[in-house]
């Protein structure tokens, strides 16, 4: 049965506007949580006597909690459904992120991060999977664009409002800013987690806003891609080879992206920028400048349908603009700039990589695939905020550590033309009942 079009596309925009606004403030909340600790660093290495390395090591071993519970995470969120489980989510690490107002020393620094890591496991990726019971592949990256792209504007709005926070409030009524950062931003992902309860639909089923015939061409359109895909089963997700090789790409851009996220603010602060606002509203441009970029690309990706290539050309953009930035590091303005096409690299990447797994995983499968992926490629983050400490080892160059960083990305550019198949190409999908190639077959 053909379905006009234009009635078609009006559906979409329902969903659309139901869903991504939401999602997108949870995950600028989510990821505020993640990485406010690059902006605590200014103030609560001296307060902690925290040295380099042991905030790198605190940053970083939040992944190790994330790793461990993360596919467990979102085999129940398949299991229970989206809106118990990410509220679940959102209330248990809104407590734990305000609780690190509380750490004292080196130790519970590192307690503290590990459990913040446990408690937010499973929420992007449940996120993505998510997104997979609304939308087709052809569909999908253009939306996780404008949910990723909360990434770069929770660096945009956070950064400066971080520095305020610690600008404002440092030493009223006896807290010190950093304390004052963890639990103003804490309490904000308490509440929206409750408020997940009331406002999300595990399925397209639920939505009571959706009449009959929506809900019957959305199912359909995705019940047709998902007869195309050839794995289902969570032991189909472990024994994917594919799944093992985005697991390795991922981990190379993670490293990238959390690379910057935890030393951008030190990164500016070095170039003697003073107050915490100012460091803060300077560490916005790169975010600022990712934002816009990475919805033009992969609105690109999504006319196109093709992934791979928009991958890995705009990864290794992104490595030379971070290589660049360190060769001019002894200028702020052009070094920003690279910082900038460096961060568009990292950032922009994500929303043109996540509907590759979607492409050949379906059910339980997808929940597994995606958990994996992201789980075991957000070890990333672990190594991204260490390769500064580790790299000052071995090199005086306070660049360095960007170099290696665009080194890593370059490989896992040439890792996806090598081993990602051509034949996961996303195809535009014919309207429902037409005769188009179906999603995920190979070109002719």
């Amino acid at each position: 049965m053909a379905i006009d079009q234009s009635v078609e596309a009006r559906t979409y925009a329902k969903v659309d506007r139901h869903i991504i606004p939401f999602l997108f403030l949870c995950y600028i909340l989510a990821y505020l949580d993640r990485v406010n600790v690059g902006f605590a660093k200014l103030q609560m290495s001296k307060d902690l006597s925290l040295s380099d390395a042991a905030f790198a090591t605190g940053a970083g071993i939040f992944f190790i909690g994330y790793f461990f519970f993360e596919v467990p995470s979102n085999i129940l969120l398949k299991k229970y459904g989206a809106r118990m489980w990410i509220a679940r989510i959102m209330v248990t690490w809104g407590i734990v992120s305000s609780a690190m107002m509380f750490v004292t020393d080196e130790w519970t620094f590192y307690i503290g991060r590990f459990i913040l890591g446990l408690a937010e496991a499973g929420f992007f990726p449940g996120v993505i999977f998510y997104l997979t019971l609304w939308y087709p592949s052809d569909k999908r990256s253009t939306r996780t664009a404008w949910f990723v792209s909360a990434i770069a504007l929770a660096g945009v709005i956070g950064n400066p409002i971080s520095g305020a926070i610690m600008d404002l409030f440092s030493g009223a009524f006896g807290l010190a800013g950093w304390q004052w950062l963890f639990l103003t931003e804490g309490i904000p992902s308490i509440i929206v987690g409750i408020w997940v309860i009331w406002y999300l639909d595990s399925s397209i089923e639920e939505a009571k806003w959706l009449s009959v015939e929506e809900k019957a061409m959305l199912a359909r359109n995705l019940v047709t891609e998902d007869k195309h895909k050839t794995e289902h089963s969570v032991l189909d997700a472990f024994k994917s080879g594919k799944v093992y090789v985005l697991c390795a790409i991922y981990f190379t851009l993670m490293i990238g992206l959390y690379g910057i996220a935890f030393w951008l603010p030190t990164i500016i602060k070095a170039f003697g920028v003073q107050g915490y606002l100012s460091v803060g509203l300077l560490s916005a441009i790169p975010w600022g400048f990712a934002t816009v970029g990475m919805l033009i690309i992969s609105r690109h990706s999504d006319q196109t349908g093709e992934r791979r290539w928009h991958y890995a050309l705009n990864v290794t953009a992104g490595a030379i603009g971070l290589a660049l930035s360190g060769v001019f590091a002894s200028n702020p303005v052009v070094s920003i700039a690279f910082l900038s096409i460096g961060t568009l690299g990292v950032v922009g990447s994500m929303p043109l990589f996540w509907p590759i797994p979607s492409a050949f995983l379906a059910g339980t499968a997808a929940a597994a695939g995606i958990g994996i992926v992201n789980s075991v490629g957000n070890l990333g983050g672990y190594v991204g905020p260490n390769v500064t400490i580790w790299v000052k080892a071995i090199s005086a160059d306070p660049s360095a550590a960007m170099y290696c960083i665009a080194i890593i990305l370059v490989i896992g550019a040439a890792i996806t033309l090598l081993f990602i198949p051509k034949e996961l190409r996303v195809k535009r999908a014919a309207p429902s009942g037409g005769s188009g190639r179906p999603l995920g077959t190979p070109a002719e």
